[in-house]
This record gives C-alpha cells, sequence and structure tokens, in this order.
C-alpha cells in the first residue's frame, strides 16, 4: 500500500502552512491526547512536553516522511533511534492509533476548510504507512528482546559518587536471572514514580560499564538548576524541567532501593567482535557523555589481542568523569592517548602550569581539537573510527570538525542525548 500520485500532491500542498504551525498543532494534539488519556503521563517525558521538544521531534519525522513517502532512505537513521526509544519505554500499537487520532484532528483544526474529506484520507493513509513502518520494527526489536518484556527490577548494590555531581548506580536484578550482552554504548529505560506530578516517569540512562550478565551501571548527573526529591522540594514547576528524575535518583535512591529498568535498547554502540582491529578508535566526549563510550572502551579492552591506536578526548567543568580510570589504562596500554579539557580549574590547579605535552590538560572553556595532535585524532589513518556524546552543541561541533578534516561522515558515530532536534533541523 502506498500513497496515489493525487494524495502525494495534496499532502504536499498542505506542508507549508502545517510547518508554519508547528507550535500550534504539538501543543494542541498533545493538550487533547493528555486530557482523554492522563494515564499517557505515564509514558510521555514531562520535560520534553514542556519545553515543546518531543511533539516537535515527531512532527518533524511525520512531516518528512509525508513529504517523501517512497523515498525514505535519509530518514532511516532517525526511524530507527525512534523506535528504540519507543521499545525501552515499552510502545504499544494501540497508542499508535491513539497518536494518529489527535494528531490529524489538530491537522484539521489548522488548516480549516481546506482538510477536504480527500485532503483527511490522504493524510489517514500517510500516518498509517508510517506508523506500520515503525511497528514492524518494533516487533523485530521486542523479539530480539526474548523473556524481557517491559520492566524488570533490580536492586542498587552500590551509589558510588563520582565527580561534578555525577553517581554511579550498580543495579543487580532481584530475579538473579543472567543479564543479556548488550550492545556498548546502549541505554535503559529507568522508570520511577514522582510524586510531585502523581505520575511515573521513565528517563534514559547509557550503560557505563562493559557488558556482562551479573549486573548495570549507570552513571547519573545531577542539575543543580532543578530541585527535587524528598530533600529538594520546587516551588516552581521544576518537575516539567530537565534533570527532574535524575535528581530524584541521586537525592531519594539509595543503596537497597530498587528500580524498574527496560532491557537495553538503542542503535548508537560498537561491535565488539571487531575489537582486535588496526584502525585507530577515537573516542570525544563532554561531562556525563562519557558514559556510554566508557561502555565501550571497557569492551575494548576486554579482548586479550587489542594492538590499535585509542585516543580519549573529554571536556569537563572540573576533574573529568573516569579521569582516574583512564590515567590507569593509559599506563597499561603503550597506544593508549587521553587528552583532557577543564574549563573551571581548581585554586590550586590554576597556579599551576599545565603541559599538554607531558599530561594531556588543556585549560579552555570548550574543546580545541586543533590542538591535539593529528596523530592522536588518528586524522591521517583512513580507517579511523570516532565516537562522540556529549550535549547538543559539543556533539555537532566535534562532528563538524572532523568532517572539515576530510574524514568520512560514515566512520562517525554520534549520540544525541536530546530529542533529537539537531537531527531534524
Amino acid at each position: 500500500m502506498s500513497l496515489t500520485y493525487r494524495q502525494s500532491t495534496l499532502i504536499r500542498g498542505s506542508l507549508p502552512m502545517l510547518r508554519a504551525q508547528g507550535e500550534t498543532i504539538t501543543s494542541s494534539f498533545y493538550a487533547s491526547l493528555l486530557r482523554a488519556h492522563p494515564e499517557l503521563h505515564n509514558i510521555f517525558n514531562s520535560a520534553n512536553q514542556a519545553t515543546g521538544r518531543q511533539p516537535r521531534a515527531l512532527l518533524n519525522i511525520i512531516l518528512a516522511f509525508a513529504a517523501a513517502p517512497n523515498h525514505t532512505a535519509e530518514l532511516i537513521p532517525r526511524l530507527e533511534r525512534v523506535c528504540q526509544k519507543h521499545c525501552s519505554l515499552g510502545i504499544t500499537p494501540d497508542q499508535y492509533d491513539l497518536l494518529g487520532k489527535y494528531l490529524l484532528r489538530s491537522f484539521g483544526e489548522i488548516l480549516g476548510d481546506r482538510y477536504t474529506a480527500e485532503l483527511r484520507e490522504a493524510w489517514e493513509k500517510a500516518y498509517s504507512l508510517l506508523a506500520r513502518m515503525l511497528i514492524g520494527r518494533e516487533v523485530q526489536l521486542y523479539r530480539q528482546f526474548g523473556k524481557w518484556a517491559g520492566q524488570r527490577i533490580f536492586r542498587i548494590e552500590d551509589k558510588v559518587a563520582e565527580v561534578d555531581d555525577i553517581y554511579s548506580f550498580y543495579l543487580w536484578p532481584v530475579d538473579k536471572t543472567p543479564l543479556p550482552l548488550f550492545t556498548p554504548g546502549q541505554y535503559v529505560s529507568v522508570r520511577v514514580d514522582v510524586p510531585q506530578i502523581g505520575y511515573l516517569q521513565s528517563r534514559q540512562y547509557s550503560l557505563s560499564e562493559a557488558p556482562n550478565e551479573e549486573y548495570y551501571r549507570i552513571s547519573v548527573k545531577r542539575d543543580r538548576g532543578v530541585p527535587s526529591g524528598a530533600n529538594g522540594r520546587s516551588v516552581d514547576a521544576a518537575h516539567l524541567k530537565p534533570g527532574l528524575v535524575s535528581n530524584l535518583l541521586i537525592n531519594d535512591y539509595n543503596i537497597g532501593d530498587t528500580l524498574s529498568v527496560s532491557h537495553p535498547a538503542g542503535g548508537f554502540g560498537f561491535d565488539s567482535s571487531t575489537a582486535g582491529g588496526m584502525g585507530p578508535l577515537v573516542f570525544l566526549s563532554a561531562g556525563v557523555g562519557a558514559t556510554p563510550l566508557m561502555s565501550i572502551l571497557n569492551s575494548v579492552l576486554e579482548s586479550p589481542d587489542v594492538q590499535q591506536q585509542i585516543s580519549w578526548i573529554h571536556c569537563s567543568r572540573r576533574k573529568p568523569l573516569f579521569e582516574d580510570h583512564i590515567r590507569t589504562v593509559g599506563r597499561r596500554h603503550k597506544n593508549f592517548h587521553s587528552r583532557f579539557w577543564r574549563s573551571m580549574l581548581a585554586e590550586q590547579e590554576q597556579r599551576e602550569t599545565h603541559n599538554p605535552e607531558r599530561d594531556g590538560v588543556f585549560e579552555s572553556v570548550r574543546t580545541e581539537l586543533e590542538r591535539v595532535e593529528r596523530s592522536v585524532l588518528g586524522l591521517d589513518h583512513g580507517a579511523a573510527e570516532y565516537f562522540i556524546c556529549g550535549p547538543d552543541a559539543f556533539a555537532a561541533s566535534v562532528r563538524n570538525f572532523l568532517l572539515e578534516q576530510g574524514v568520512g561522515e560514515l566512520r562517525i558515530r554520534c549520540e544525541w542525548f536530546s530529542t533529537g532536534e539537531l537531527e531534524a533541523s
């Protein structure tokens, strides 16, 4: 089943007005949907709803698909990200029906008399095509999850204060059955009850340790701008801002407490079976973006015959996340290089003179890759692979730098911690 030429023409004719009224559409249809089905608050990210990121990202994908439904190759990476996240949240086919119902109703409100029966039928068909594609892929992913359907209960066996308001949680399954060996770089969804809003909320956290069958590790960053939890209730709309669940985990969850956790998901990762190849591996991260890269790095280092060059480049405000571990790796592996940027050095460090050639520490408000040796960046090696994770602006800047240096796009892998507006723009 595909759109007819007439239907495609009608849809393309409606796109300019729908794009121009995107904000109105997204605020209207999500508000209507949640009023009629408040149980969906347990699935949707309240912060992304408040900022409009999630509705805009969804609308961008739908409009992009409808503009060229028979030419979706460029959309595949974005659609895969959507499917992976949906499976981590436990999205079901009937929820696609609900979303489509209220979305297309909002189209009619915007287009008015232009939303003829013929145009409505065309949009219903286009949405159905997209939904079927996504549902089909999600069925495949759920099948790969095997017996792990929905959430499993994990106990916090250890909670470690890392650096700069980042805490690592060591999670062991309560049922004590072996854990699946996920792809290094993937994430899990952690679901908690949020008393402030009266609903469950899920957030995605990258697994920060190499795969093993006993436990998972996630590393969570506190957001100082969003007080939450028993010790920091906010009087404003803090429950609608980013950081709500992370702060709740850090403030209120301790050793012995339990968490609901999804099966690992996500398309960002590294095939550890290729470890031991000769192409350099270059990891570039900022802040808590080091977490999925640490999982990949530790997985690679488990291979007894690792010989290729590995570079770890990280930007942080103060002490880098996992710095002690990275220094240890550097002492043990002669082909391992590390470079750190710190934008807020401690007072004692400010009195010291850092020699990047000696200790690999740069003082700068941003990562200046042009100051790193080309050999460390692997820029002259046609088989070097690059893994990037951090805030959107950081990831985009690093990716653009590598492209300008002639690195092929297929050798650059980015993990975006946002809903994906940069990719859609």
